[in-house]
């Protein structure tokens, strides 16, 4: 269970949730009685038997909800796969929280005469509307996206670059001996003229003297280094991207990348990168563009 995959979304979601638990605990309806010249009043929260099925419609449908939809995200990327009964857990979540701010609205109607609804429906209509629009909007909009609690690496991985110049070997750069350094005849490797003198004729790439025109000198280098090896680094996406499964490159996707994250590259396959998200999990994340690297 890993709280950073957390996102704003979520936040709102268990905050819209307890105010649903608190507001089942704050008078629902207040009723005034007068007998015999004397008025009394009354009120009763949604725990009292007299008000059943308000406090499960109304209240603990929206408190299951949220927790569908927070066990989904902290499950991290195995839960893309788990479903109950075709849906995934947070499918389930907005769904009820959908149904669950419904029941809280038609609640309202319908009191009676010297019955009047208290702060608790009042507080717990709102929470249901939060609730309601975090869970269907958390996915859409990228502002409920942001993680939660996010932190840069304390120390980046270096950056494999480009070129990582001429392997070690005898001499410097323009001297007799260094390694690719021309000899002549058009081979490399012997001594010959310094280092950025005019080229000799019959030197390495002088044109020969057929007829004036330049030859093609074969390039003989059994000694090539090679290619860098990959350098794991930090990097951040402009934008939500989706990460599909680094051995199923063509299945669903099994996670994303948000905005204000640094995730870390752990490989590259072709223009792919191998991402680790911080629960650990790892995918494969095909859309490499504007990436940030840390």
């Amino acid at each position: 269970m890993n709280l950073r995959a957390l996102t704003r979304g979520d936040a709102a979601v268990a905050g819209a949730a307890v105010l649903l638990f608190i507001a089942s605990f704050l008078p629902y309806l207040s009723a005034e009685f007068c007998i015999a010249g004397r008025c009394t009043s009354d009120t009763q929260n949604a725990w009292k038997a007299a008000l059943f099925p308000i406090l499960p419609s109304a209240f603990l449908l929206g408190i299951v909800a949220a927790a569908l939809i927070l066990v989904h995200r902290l499950q991290g990327e195995a839960s893309a796969t788990r479903q109950v009964l075709g849906l995934r857990l947070d499918q389930w979540g907005t769904a009820l929280a959908v149904a669950n701010f419904w029941t809280a609205l038609w609640a309202l109607g319908g009191a009676g005469e010297n019955v009047d609804h208290g702060f608790g429906a009042w507080l717990g209509l709102l929470a249901a509307l939060v609730l309601a629009g975090a869970a269907a909007a958390g996915p859409l909009v990228p502002a409920l996206q942001a993680p939660l609690l996010s932190d840069k690496p304390a120390a980046a991985a270096p950056a494999p670059q480009a070129f990582q110049g001429f392997p070690q070997g005898a001499g410097q750069p323009g001297q007799p001996g260094q390694y690719g350094y021309p000899q002549a005849g058009g081979q490399p490797g012997a001594a010959q003229a310094p280092f950025g003198a005019e080229p000799q004729p019959g030197g390495y790439g002088y044109p020969a003297a057929q007829g004036g025109h330049p030859q093609p000198q074969p390039v003989q280098d059994a000694h090539a280094a090679p290619a860098a090896p990959f350098q794991p680094f930090w990097f951040a996406v402009p934008a939500v991207r989706q990460l599909v499964g680094k051995d199923n490159p063509a299945g669903p996707p099994v996670g994303e990348l948000v905005p204000g994250t640094w995730y870390l590259a752990v490989e590259q396959r072709g223009a792919a990168l191998v991402a680790q998200l911080p629960d650990g999990s790892h995918g494969l994340l095909n859309d490499t563009s504007g990436i940030q690297r840390g």
